[in-house]
């Protein structure tokens, strides 16, 4: 990571204030199944969780979850190159080119741009697995090197930059349900210091047993029952005056981001004040008011406490008129995946729905450490808009 592009101040949406962020495509899969129409479709017909018990030889907490069983990464990206990726590598190299392809930047300046993607904590199936190696396995330790890659959390970055030839920045931010908001504060001080021309940010997660077990101590734990999930969204990211300038038309703006980071007491009151706050930066540096939100998106996880407090500071701020729209009942607990597909269930929604162009959005999300993060996105259909 660069660290002088992490290194703004706590709840500062400053960097965006000079430099709107413009998304001119974006790529999304989830175990409701790759491209934004599965997603769309998935909020107004919730499916079931899928029967994974047959995915892995290790034990799994239960027998389903929202993930993509089938998938094999070269059917979507070759057979070349593909053979040692896991999972999370292959769905995010999967997004990245997605999201290129979405904004029909087949050709993208290499040299200017960046990829930034969000994670909880890397692989750890992939992480797990080469340590237990590296004791079991005869020495002097007698590892695969070939799957080191997969190991450390800034793999996948640096896989869809090796992929795609992007010489730009590239970084990995380890912000779990926050991080793609992290990453699009990120981007926007690349954009404004001219690090880059083009980003893409997102944020990704598999399904393995490690995962799955994590998730379910955490559910339980705090009283929730939702299931693991997995997937990716990756958004392509570029200065919305220079998509303008060109006469292109942004599928959205960004108009602001805000984020705090962890609470030394977090709890119920504690998170409810901190978004509270959160949530006024951002309709205050985007200019919007709370009369003018159509949607929230919400970060609920199935965690009872952590929900009630979110929908609370929600209400205190922007009242009970904005629809509520919210994406891990039905793609079930994702990590930084699960903070990335509100905002593609946003712009899958514009274009699908052209009479909601112009439309302002406020997507909110929080952690059980206390940390919280909000931002205000304004979108347009493919169709319609003057997407000004």
């Amino acid at each position: 990571m660069t660290e002088e592009l992490l290194a703004e101040p706590e709840t500062s949406g400053k960097q965006l204030a000079g430099k709107e962020l413009a998304i001119t495509g974006f790529g999304v899969l989830s175990g409701l199944g790759i491209g934004p129409d599965a997603l769309v479709d998935a909020l107004t017909r919730p499916p079931e969780p899928v029967d994974v018990s047959g995915m892995f030889t290790e034990p799994l907490p239960r027998p389903d979850a929202h993930v993509l069983v089938d998938f094999h990464a070269a059917e979507h990206l070759g057979r070349k190159g593909t053979s040692f990726l896991d999972r999370g590598t292959a769905f995010g190299l999967l997004a990245c080119r997605d999201a290129l392809a979405d904004a029909g930047m087949a050709e993208p300046d290499r040299a200017r741009t960046g990829v930034v993607l969000g994670t909880t904590a890397g692989s750890l199936k992939s992480t797990s697995d080469y340590s237990r190696d590296t004791l079991t396995e005869e020495r002097p330790y007698h590892v695969n090197p070939v799957l080191f890659p997969n190991a450390v959390m800034n793999g996948i970055a640096g896989q869809a930059a090796i992929r795609f030839g992007l010489r730009g920045l590239n970084a990995t931010i380890a912000g779990g349900p926050l991080a793609l908001l992290q990453a699009l504060r990120y981007t926007g001080v690349a954009l404004a210091t001219g690090r880059a021309e083009v980003m893409l940010a997102g944020a990704v997660e598999e399904f393995s047993p490690q995962a799955a077990w994590s998730v379910q101590h955490a559910q339980r734990r705090a009283g929730g029952t939702l299931p693991a999930g997995e997937g990716a969204a990756v958004f392509l990211v570029e200065d919305a005056a220079a998509v303008r300038a060109r006469g292109g038309r942004p599928d959205a703006c960004v108009l602001s981001v805000t984020c705090s980071g962890s609470a030394a007491s977090p709890g119920p009151a504690g998170t409810t004040d901190r978004l509270r706050e959160c949530l006024r930066a951002a309709l205050d540096q985007a200019g919007a008011s709370a009369a003018q939100v159509r949607t929230v998106a919400l970060g609920t996880d199935g965690t009872p406490w952590l929900d009630d407090a979110e929908e609370t500071a929600v209400r205190q701020v922007l009242g009970a008129g904005a629809a509520r729209l919210g994406t891990t009942q039905v793609t079930g607990v994702a990590g930084s995946a699960s903070g990335a597909f509100p905002l593609a269930a946003l712009l899958a929604r514009h274009r699908a729905e052209p009479a909601r162009d112009g439309e302002l959005s406020v997507l909110s999300t929080r952690s059980a450490d206390g940390s919280v993060a909000a931002a205000v996105v304004r979108g347009w259909s493919r169709a319609g808009g003057d997407h000004g």
